[in-house]
């Protein structure tokens, strides 16, 4: 506040306090679910690479059942220690740097199918959203394909 003061040219300052404390507590980056039956880990990438229709996925050496699954979608490497503590048997997310994969410990499976491939059906979601809150507004969404990250087999 000094320097505040100090720099400030009238006696009274003018400033604006934004609180930074998040409200919502139970919303965050990411999610966990459970599946119906559990998937044998050594077929939990197809799994994945099927229902994200990714052409590759990456993963740590598989678990050996995969039942409670932990997703972030995007860039959510940051969140590995977070699926850990969770008890997650595997983690889905994209960008997973080479030394971060060793931050799951072999407890848990990481899957890396990309960061696009997480992200994808969120426009769905979206539109549902705002068409279910906003129901006299028209929604329109782009079609275009944005991922610029390309695969040779």
């Amino acid at each position: 506040m000094k320097s505040l003061r100090g720099a400030h040219p009238y006696e009274e300052i003018a400033y604006y306090a934004v609180p930074l404390e998040n409200a919502w507590q139970d919303a965050g980056s990411g999610m966990l679910g459970t599946l119906e039956k559990p998937i044998q880990g050594e077929y939990f990438p197809v799994y994945v690479k099927e229902c994200l229709k990714a052409d590759v996925v990456r993963f740590t050496r598989p678990v050996e059942w995969v039942k409670k699954v932990a997703i972030c979608g995007g860039s959510g490497a940051f969140l590995i220690k977070n699926a850990l503590q969770s008890g997650a048997d595997a983690y889905i997310t994209g960008d997973v740097k080479y030394h971060e994969f060793f931050d799951a410990e072999s407890r848990m499976m990481i899957c890396d199918p990309g960061h696009y491939e997480t992200e994808q059906f969120t426009v769905e979601l979206f539109a549902e959203i705002l068409s279910e809150k906003f129901p006299n507004f028209a929604t329109r969404f782009s079609h275009t394909y944005t991922n610029p990250i390309q695969y040779h087999y």
